[in-house]
């Protein structure tokens, strides 16, 4: 079969429907451990191996931490593949070289060789697509990638590779169901990328979560370093106030690998976190789509994550007007206590099959006695809150990766 746009997006849609796929079908599609990747990369001949690699996990900042390294590093003149999931808008997304998706051709035909694959594999749509970024980012021979965790940590699919250096941005309760109920159990099963003799950059500020970090780094004989003990005034064009705590982690990037004689000026520093958008095309944290009126969208969609969006929703001193939707493992009800007051809320329902009508929680929203519509789709309720909004007032678009997804989807 020859590559076309309609044959890319039937072996997409072939792909989705073969691979058990966590974004879509929640927990029964995760495969934790490293057997089935381990057989996938043997059968690929181990791209793995002949690369320099990053490995950046935690719960929140994962995505910008990479991104910012990634813009760093591309300033130094690095070609830098970076390997981030999930996608919002088209899947390439998920491997980048320079900012530039990977091309759609290649997609086509990684996935006809899923039919060359021994049956007894089987693996996730996770672990499939972490073996094509290994594979490119081989093939296209660049200088680094940067490998973003994508669930937990131990157990991860990414967790096969020996990168030069790893961080933990922070740990949070999130994906519990899988993960562990306690910080504890979570902060473990994130440790689980610390590796014998590979430094590890912890992120977060509370003593618990370092000390599990420290305990990790400690039985593999890791150096372990405290990005929080880092004071800096650098900025990133990537806003967002929780963006302060990732440019440390970036800081402390940057050092461990200056410490393995690779160059990466002041200069390039500076320049690719106020970079980082044009360098790297990341969009969906805290991204402003549009000026008038104002309208932002972030991807944060756990309890910690969400607490600091909304937190800095409040300190902005218009009327908004709030598109919230959830998937079907979102604990409503905690979210509800944390809502920004002073606005209108149009829940939605996002159109994957994890997707979680607010009709099911409508009750919990009565008693929240906030004022609320219901949709059944991301754009009818954010075309309510455009016809609504005010000129002086705002829209904010979030609560779920897919939200955003959508809604970019089908406004930019």
């Amino acid at each position: 079969m020859s590559f076309t746009l309609e044959a890319y997006q039937e072996a997409l849609d072939w792909l989705y429907v073969q691979m058990p796929n966590y974004q879509i079908d929640g927990q029964k599609a995760y495969k934790p451990g490293l057997e089935n990747i381990t057989k996938l990369c043997n059968f690929f001949g181990n791209p793995q191996e002949k690369l320099k690699m990053i490995h950046i996990g935690g719960t929140n900042g994962k995505g910008s931490t990479s991104n910012m390294l990634a813009s760093v590093l591309q300033e130094q003149g690095y070609k830098v593949g970076l390997y981030n999931s999930p996608h919002l808008i088209d899947f390439t997304e998920r491997i980048k070289i320079n900012g530039v998706n990977c091309e759609k051709e290649f997609v086509f035909d990684f996935i006809q060789k899923l039919r060359n694959i021994p049956e007894e594999i089987l693996p996730s749509f996770f672990e499939f697509t972490t073996i094509m970024s290994f594979e490119y980012f081989y093939q296209k021979k660049v200088d680094f990638a940067i490998i973003e965790v994508g669930l937990g940590g131990r157990l991860d699919s990414t967790n096969i590779i020996k990168p030069l250096v790893s961080a933990i941005t922070n740990v949070d309760l999130d994906h519990q169901n899988i993960l562990g109920e306690t910080l504890e159990e979570i902060a473990t099963e994130k440790a689980g990328i610390v590796k014998p003799n590979i430094p590890i950059i912890s992120g977060d500020e509370r003593d618990l979560v370092k000390n599990i970090i420290q305990q990790k780094a400690i039985e593999n004989k890791s150096k372990f370093i405290d990005a929080t003990e880092i004071s800096t005034d650098l900025e990133t064009d990537l806003k967002g106030n929780y963006q302060k705590k990732n440019i440390r982690v970036v800081l402390a990037l940057v050092d461990e690998l200056r410490k393995q004689n690779i160059k990466i000026s002041e200069k390039s520093v500076e320049n690719g976190l106020m970079k980082v958008h044009q360098n790297t095309k990341f969009i969906g944290r805290w991204f402003q789509f549009s000026e008038n009126p104002l309208i932002i969208c972030d991807t944060a969609h756990n309890q910690a994550g969400l607490e600091m969006v909304f937190a800095q929703l409040n300190a902005i001193e218009k009327y908004k007007h709030i598109v919230l939707g959830f998937v079907n493992d979102k604990k409503i009800d905690e979210v509800l206590k944390i809502l920004p007051k002073n606005a209108q809320y149009y829940f939605v329902k996002p159109s994957i099959s994890r997707g979680r009508s607010p009709k099911e929680y409508e009750n919990l929203l009565i008693s929240a006695k906030i004022d609320f519509q219901i949709f059944e789709t991301v754009d009818a309720g954010f075309q309510a809150a455009k016809i609504k909004c005010k000129p002086q007032e705002m829209i904010f678009v979030g609560g779920s990766n897919f939200v955003v997804g959508e809604f970019l989807e089908k406004n930019l």
